[in-house]
Parts: structure tokens; sequence; C-alpha cells
């Protein structure tokens, strides 16, 4: 039996600047859509002894990122410090600290786990009792779940990573020290999604709804895990001419198809071994569901849902990853029960997958190189409210945007010649 433990109150205070050099450059949440760059934010400082202070190197825009943007997620407070994905440069470590060293180069977990409690030790990570000291999510869920990097109040109100420096908690184990010759869009996948899209599809599988850049990170390691067919579904052409052409999926697009139920029987009479929903709560595709998430008589859609559960054969796996936090109705329990089917689901167990990963992208055994792949595009921190417009109005082809705080200055870093 677990006991639950007390959480730590380790969340960033912010200590007025008392000199230029003192302050730095973030990603700040104002409201919905509404993103502001803070050109003179306090630096976070070392507030225990198991802290590392990063120097960011660059961070990206995560599709669960949108449900803050949007203000669809409780517990945002204005010039809260968004991102949870992120790849930095040790700059200062606290005196427990064991593993790192000031100019090692780390990612950053999006999750953030203590290592000791009962759950860490077991590897289940992203339900850690110590770092989310949030009694709201208690009272939401029954119990707390780990704490998360620039998302929300509600799990644990901790200053992200789209920002020029980050203090990262418990940094022995919620950092992972890198090789200097690791490209910086492979890196930053070790963050959340290339770890996401392991703990969803590394069981061979068939479908997978939605081609964002979790949902084709899903569909790569599907396939390298032995899968005979992997069917991606989405309205997105161009996402979905990367899931076909380049990754090797077959695709539904649903515009075309509307029924994707009896489409997918077409394809596979039997239903799917697996199904991957990598859409989350946000996307209603029925006007049911847009009525009620607009009334407020629910707030999660799961129409995704429900066509994973009639896709998927009897006694076969669903597998959630996409983000739901709140209630739904016309949850398909009876569909669930009578067909035996498995429901797979949570965060991400970040450093449980890690290191296997990073030996992976090492060797070069991942393909095709998901790093080129899923990062369409480059832009700048100061540009970062740009991109998350860009990316969550689909434009230009765009699947995940990598953001460099100072791409120059971190090129040189790598090749040992910053001066």
């Amino acid at each position: 039996m677990f006991t639950t433990k007390n959480p730590v109150a380790t969340t960033t205070p912010q200590h007025p600047a008392t000199s230029a050099s003192e302050i730095m450059r973030a990603v700040e949440w104002h409201g919905k859509r509404d993103i502001r760059l803070n050109e003179a934010r306090p630096m976070p400082r070392l507030t225990q002894p198991t802290d590392a202070i990063v120097r960011m190197t660059s961070s990206t825009i995560c599709g669960s990122d949108l449900h803050l943007y949007h203000e669809e997620l409780s517990g945002m407070q204005k010039g809260d410090i968004l991102g949870h994905e992120g790849v930095g440069i040790v700059t200062e470590v606290g005196e427990n600290v064991t593993s790192l060293k000031p100019g090692d180069r780390v990612v950053i977990s999006a999750v953030i786990s203590c290592g000791s409690c009962e759950y860490c030790q077991r590897g289940l990570f992203s339900c850690c009792d110590t770092t989310n000291p949030s009694k709201d999510m208690e009272e939401m869920y029954g119990h707390r779940t780990a704490a998360l990097f620039g998302y929300s109040h509600l799990t644990g109100g901790y200053d992200g990573t789209q920002a020029e420096f980050v203090r990262v908690p418990f940094c022995d184990i919620n950092c992972l020290k890198l090789p200097e010759d690791l490209p910086e869009e492979k890196a930053i996948l070790l963050s959340d999604v290339a770890c996401t899209g392991w703990h969803a599809a590394i069981e061979c599988g068939q479908i997978k709804e939605g081609t964002g850049p979790i949902g084709l990170m899903s569909a790569i390691w599907a396939l390298y895990a032995g899968a005979r067919r992997v069917i991606c579904i989405d309205n997105v052409a161009s996402r979905l001419r990367v899931a076909k052409d380049i990754i090797g999926c077959e695709v539904i697009n649903y515009d075309e198809h509307k029924d994707v139920v009896a489409r997918m029987r077409e394809l596979v009479p039997g239903g799917l071994d697996v199904a991957i929903d990598a859409v989350g709560f946000r996307y209603s595709k029925t006007l049911s569901h847009q009525v009620q998430r607009m009334l407020y008589m629910e707030t999660d859609s799961v129409d995704v849902l429900n066509e994973c559960v009639k896709c998927v054969k009897k006694a076969g796996t669903l597998s959630i990853i996409g983000d739901y936090a709140g209630t739904a109705n016309g949850f398909p329990i009876g569909a669930i029960m009578e067909k035996a089917i498995t429901i797979r689901t949570g965060q991400l167990m970040c450093q449980s997958y890690w290191r296997h990963i990073l030996a992976l992208f090492i060797n070069n055994k991942v393909q095709p190189d998901p790093g080129q792949v899923l990062f369409t595009h480059n832009m700048e921190l100061a540009d970062t409210p740009e991109a998350y417009k860009m990316f969550d109005e689909k434009k230009d082809g765009v699947i995940k945007i990598l953001l460099w705080n100072d791409k120059t200055r971190t090129i040189l870093a790598l090749k040992g010649m910053e001066e």
C-alpha cells in the first residue's frame, strides 16, 4: 500500500532583480490568446539544495500549450512563464546535487518528479507524490499528480522553459546530461514528445487519431516496435502527407471521409489492435459536443475517444495520450466494458524512458529522423507570441517550432568556442 507524502513547496519564488545582470527574457501568459515577451523578468535563483539553474538554449511549443493559449485549463495566473520542453546549459547547482555541474548540457523533463517517493521508486514519475502542492487538483482528482513546468497552478505553478533561464527542482532526476554533438532538435524531443510517443505506442498498434508532433512520434515508435500497419487520422493535409510519404503510414482525411468508423471498418474489418488518441479534450467533431462545451455542460469532448472505442477490436487496447482535464458527457463506458477494452493512459513517465531513447537517438536507430520530421520551423524566443499564433492556426505546414534563445551562441558553445 502506498503512503501519500505531503508536497514540498518548491515552486519558484520571484526575487527582485538588483541589477541589469539579474533580469532575463521570458514568455508570459496574460490571458486568452495573449502571450507576451517580458524582457525584464527577474532571473530564478537556487531555492533548494537539489536545484539547478539552466541557461536555456532552446524551447518549443507543445500542442497542450494551446489549452493554455485558449484559456481552456484552470489555474493560470497573469505573468506565468510558459513552456515545459527545453534544452540548456547548467550554470549553477545546489550543494546536494550529485550528477550535474556547471557547463553540462542537459534536456529537462516536462514532468517534475522527486525521485524518492514510492511512485518515483516504481518508475511512475508522473504520479510523484512530492512536487505538486495544488489542493485544487487533489479536490478534483482525489490525489495530486506530479508537477509540470509552465502548465498552470493546477500542476504546481512552476515557471516554464520558454525563458532564458529556468530553475529545475530535483535536478538529478529531472535533467538528463546530453552529448555535445546530439542535434538540438533531437535532444529537445526527450523532454516530452519522444517519451510521450513511447508511452503510448511501444506496443504494436494500427491506428492513431491526430498527426500533430505527438501523434507522428507515436507513429514512428509504433513502426519501430514492429506494428504491421499504422493508420493516421487528421484533416491537415500537410501533416497527413508527412505521415504517408515520410513515415510510411496509411492515412484517413476526415474531411473526405466523414464517417471515420465506417472507413476504418473497410480498411480493418476485424478491428484495431490498438487505438491511440493523440488529440485530447479540445477537439469537438460533433455539434452536440460543440454546444455542450460552449454552454459549459462539459469541459472535455469525447468525440475522438468514441471513434477509437468503436474502431478497436474486442479485447483491444485504447491508449490515451491527448490531454483530458475535466469531465465529459457521453463517455462510452458500456462499449469499453462489453468489448473488454484495456485503457492505457497517464502523463509521460519521462525519466523511465529517456536514457533508452537517448541511446537510440545517438546510434541513429530511429528512422526517419524524428527531429528532422517534426521540426518544420526555427524561430527566436523573441518571436514566440507570433509562433503561438502560427502553431495554433497550423500555418505554413507547421508541425513543431524550435525556439532558439540565441542560436549563434548555442552553436559556438557546443563547439567549445564560446567566449
